[in-house]
């Protein structure tokens, strides 16, 4: 299904190619399996006899557009066919009302960030079939009010106060017995010094005052600071960058017969590194791009395709990138728009 050959412009295509163009490439998103000429003749839409639409056909594999799996098979779009067809012919449906409720409600429900990016994954898989992806958004919080409360006498819970209203909490293990005064000392000198800073910034800050001797802080209180703004830190770092749900959509029964390729595009999936870098290069479009099969070398051996989107936040700043992956076969008139309206109204959420 690799074709080098340039596309051809749709403008150079005449009436009678271009319709039965648009019916092969629908039939095949439709169903997986390639079009034949009786098939096209048979259901009235193509007043042509199969003979000639043979011959259309095989002008149109001439050009690169269409391919034979097989010489007794119809004909399915190369993978420059479907770029022809996704730029030049394709008619987007927008979401239905029933999709765009579904979408809003699946992730605007309370909860933390993460719960709406996991939602925004999981919806996009379930309306489009295919595996849904949502890129974390790489920000740190503004430090409102840190607090260290006791636990026990070797543990303490950090309970960190974002600008944002965000809170949460994390356990922090203590060298050794500390009493609650020394607790207390730490939890003000991080809310009065490190206001409004992020993590980096405040641990930062914090080192250059001890380092040079501007702390008012004994040595107990300094390793509670650092204890308690490292374990966000380390816990930011650890964060998957990348929030993938719906694999098992790939494996459809039009994949049974092709295993080794969903085989190889959940191979790929695993890298997830690899993932997050072709969607960070989705980061800086204008609006949703689509990568067919071998136009994106990670899926190149899988004829896969991604289609992916920036979402922003309230002031227009590009903060991530969602998206689906599934088979070139994606009904891409149908989930072009749906991917659109999941990143302007995660945008709205998360902004």
């Amino acid at each position: 299904m690799l074709t080098t050959m340039p596309a051809t412009p749709v403008t150079e295509l005449t009436d009678r190619a271009r319709e039965i163009f648009r019916l092969v490439v629908e039939g095949f998103i439709d169903s997986g399996q390639p079009v034949g000429s009786k098939a096209l003749a048979g259901d009235g839409r193509v007043n042509l006899s199969p003979a000639s639409i043979r011959s259309v056909l095989a002008e149109l594999e001439m050009l690169g557009l269409l391919a034979a799996p097989h010489t007794s098979a119809g004909r399915m779009p190369t993978e420059t066919g479907l770029r022809l067809f996704v730029d030049g012919m394709m008619q987007v449906a927008e979401p239905t009302r029933e999709e765009r409720t579904a979408i809003e409600k699946r992730i605007g429900e309370p909860g933390p960030i993460e719960a709406a990016l996991e939602a925004a994954s999981a919806i996009l898989s379930d309306l489009s079939g295919a595996a849904g992806m949502v890129m974390v958004p790489r920000r740190e919080p503004r430090i409102a009010q840190m607090s260290l409360v006791p636990l026990s006498p070797t543990r303490a819970l950090a309970v960190l106060v974002g600008e944002d209203g965000l809170i949460e909490n994390r356990v922090v293990q203590l060298h050794g017995p500390t009493n609650s005064s020394v607790l207390e000392q730490a939890s003000n000198y991080i809310s009065a010094h490190l206001a409004g800073r992020t993590l980096a910034d405040a641990a930062a800050s914090m080192r250059a005052e001890i380092s040079g001797g501007r702390s008012a802080l004994d040595v107990a209180s300094q390793d509670l600071v650092e204890r308690g703004l490292a374990v966000w830190s380390a816990d930011a770092a650890a964060r998957p960058v990348l929030i993938i749900r719906g694999q098992a959509n790939l494996l459809d029964e039009s994949a049974l017969g092709d295993i080794e390729r969903v085989r190889s595009l959940l191979d790929d999936l695993e890298n997830k590194q690899s993932v997050a870098e072709l969607l960070e290069s989705a980061r800086q479009a204008d609006a949703t791009r689509i990568f067919i099969g071998a136009e994106n070398r990670l899926f190149a051996l899988s004829g896969s395709s991604v289609i992916a989107s920036p979402y922003r936040d309230r002031e227009g700043k590009v903060i991530g990138v969602l998206g689906v992956i599934g088979p070139t076969r994606l009904n891409y008139a149908r989930v072009v728009p749906m991917v659109d309206f999941t990143a302007r109204s995660l945008g709205k959420i998360i902004g």
